[in-house]
């Protein structure tokens, strides 16, 4: 079955389709990760996207249901060099071009990813579209995409809808001695050790946020993206975690004028769409990058120790460095390779953020302890709260 990807600068290109048939729009982005190509898959931040992987070989070791990070692909399509034809694991379920069709996705294979993501580093993030019909005037095609605007409530899609809870896992953290703090507990008036409990507003949130926490030792009560400020804290959370999650943060505006809020009532921590509105929230400013960062070797530089850490990343909106002048937020990560703002904290309040997946899925995992400085900070809190 032949297939074609077509870009709004009219460039075509013919491959061979694999998963579903027909035809999907979206923004044409590219991921250099090597491996994890499940977790780009289902990960909530690629809503409306259509992914070129720059790695040539994809599919490799299969699908499995273990690795998703939501509870179903969300991209809008899906382009690789090849896709492997027998891929080989011990818990593999199913192929790539499997789960591609039963999730009803349209993938490309067979074209020169290369030269597709020179082009967009070239021009940019391209509308393009994918379609097994290559017998309409491709053309004409690329002509309408010019006009064609992405959806903007891609927040909307992706939130849950309703409350849920989860438990930590196992012990995690949670033992301590008698009048004394754990990792991510504190002793109650009983003698035993009581989990931390965060409220987690879910803009996106990818499953590995979720179980990294969890191993931490916190108890999670996971709300939708527009719960209002008062409903949040009548749960009594010992701190507020904002979520990654797909588009323009300044559309979001709900979600900004609630943080706004919460700022001075709780501990806050912001990854990836979380930090933009977290920052939003204050006073600084976004803006859109001209291809994004996805992928799991990204640089960044934490400025107050001078270590660097290699960070998985999926964004394509950045935090505009100039306009934290006036607000009070200082700068406390940056990027290596462009030197883009990738984390910040608040100059007084127990409030900060990254750019960036300290759960690593896919990704290294050298940001882990951040979850620890969130337990510290809310530890702090309620020992005060305590006394």
């Amino acid at each position: 079955m032949q297939a074609a990807l077509i870009l709004e600068t009219g460039k075509i290109f013919i491959g061979e389709g694999f998963g579903a048939g027909g035809e999907v729009w979206g923004e044409v982005v590219f991921n250099t990760g090597m491996t994890g190509y499940q977790e780009v898959l289902t990960d909530p931040s690629y809503v409306g996207q259509i992914v070129c992987m720059t790695y040539p070989l994809i599919g490799n070791y299969g699908i499995n249901s273990l690795d998703n990070q939501s509870q179903k692909i969300q991209v809008q399509g899906f382009i690789v060099k090849e896709a492997a034809r027998n891929p080989n694991h011990w818990q593999m379920e199913k192929n790539l071009s499997r789960a591609l069709a039963q999730a009803g996705v349209v993938g490309i294979k067979g074209i020169d990813t290369r030269a597709l993501t020179r082009l967009i580093r070239e021009h940019g993030v391209l509308r393009g579209a994918i379609t097994t019909d290559v017998l309409q005037d491709l053309s004409a095609l690329a002509n309408r995409l010019q006009d064609w605007e992405p959806p903007q409530d891609v927040v909307a899609k992706v939130s849950t809808e309703e409350v849920y809870t989860l438990d930590p896992i196992g012990d995690a953290g949670i033992h301590s001695s008698a009048g004394t703090t754990g990792t991510t507990g504190i002793v109650g008036t009983d003698g035993t050790a009581q989990p931390l409990h965060v409220v987690v507003m879910d803009f996106g949130i990818k499953d590995n946020i979720l179980r990294a926490m969890r191993e931490k030792g916190f108890c999670l009560t996971v709300v939708p993206y527009n719960t209002p400020a008062e409903t949040i804290l009548s749960l009594e959370p010992d701190g507020i975690f904002l979520s990654n999650g797909p588009g323009d943060p300044k559309v979001v505006q709900v979600a900004v004028e609630t943080i706004k809020t919460l700022l001075n009532e709780r501990p806050v921590f912001g990854i990836c769409l979380g930090h933009q509105l977290l920052t939003l929230a204050l006073g600084g400013d976004t803006y859109k990058l001209k291809f994004g960062h996805r992928g799991g070797n990204q640089p960044v530089q934490d400025l107050r120790s001078q270590k660097v850490t290699i960070t998985s990343q999926n964004h394509g909106y950045a935090v505009e460095a100039e306009s934290l002048a006036d607000v009070p937020l200082r700068v406390t990560h940056r990027n290596l390779n462009d030197r883009t703002v990738e984390g910040v904290e608040h100059t007084e309040l127990p409030v900060f953020s990254v750019q960036y997946h300290p759960e690593a899925g896919p990704g290294p995992s050298d940001s882990l302890y951040l979850f620890d400085q969130f337990a510290a900070r809310m530890q702090q809190r309620r020992a005060q709260h305590a006394s």
